[in-house]
């Protein structure tokens, strides 16, 4: 049996939920109300030890002095997931991408959108795998597994908006 390491992390976005394999690398981070979310089970441990370098990257990142995580992280998905969330980690810190063009990128056709949207909100690893830069062809800021409000807020932080 593999051990499931947990701990929350404060946040400006409220606290996310952290999750780890033994080995230390992070396996998912989570909002609270975020469709599809983690649920902690019974024979997890809670532990905040494999977490302090994510924690502290996270705060680094939300007081802006941040642009790239660089965490160990392993997130299993399908080959055409795991290419999409590839993609993703490709995509720059103020930067966004739309769908079309992460289909591209993974040698997706155009029709293939809707399959880069599920996958894209399949991401079990919000803010560290830039997800929230994603947006519609038309510039719309379209869903978000941790809800547009805090995508919104992610954007503005990155400098993508201008502040409300």
């Amino acid at each position: 049996m593999t051990t499931t390491y947990w701990t929350h992390v404060d946040s400006p976005l409220g606290p996310l939920l952290l999750t780890a394999a033994p080995t230390g690398e992070l396996t998912s981070l989570t909002v609270p109300g975020q469709k599809k979310a983690t649920v902690v089970l019974e024979d997890w441990t809670r532990d905040a030890g494999p977490f302090r370098e994510a924690e502290r990257q996270l705060a680094a990142y939300f007081a802006g002095d941040l642009k790239e995580f660089r965490l160990p992280t392993r997130a299993a998905g399908t080959p055409f997931r795991e290419k999409v969330w590839a993609a993703l980690d490709d995509v720059p810190y103020g930067g966004t991408v739309t769908y079309g063009e992460i289909a591209a990128r993974v040698g997706a056709p155009r029709a293939a959108v809707r399959a880069v949207g599920g996958a894209v909100g399949a991401n079990p690893l919000l803010i560290v795998r830039p997800c929230h830069r994603v947006i519609g062809a038309d510039g719309s800021l379209t869903g978000y597994a941790g809800g547009l409000e805090r995508k919104v807020r992610l954007l503005t932080h990155e400098g993508v908006l201008p502040p409300a």
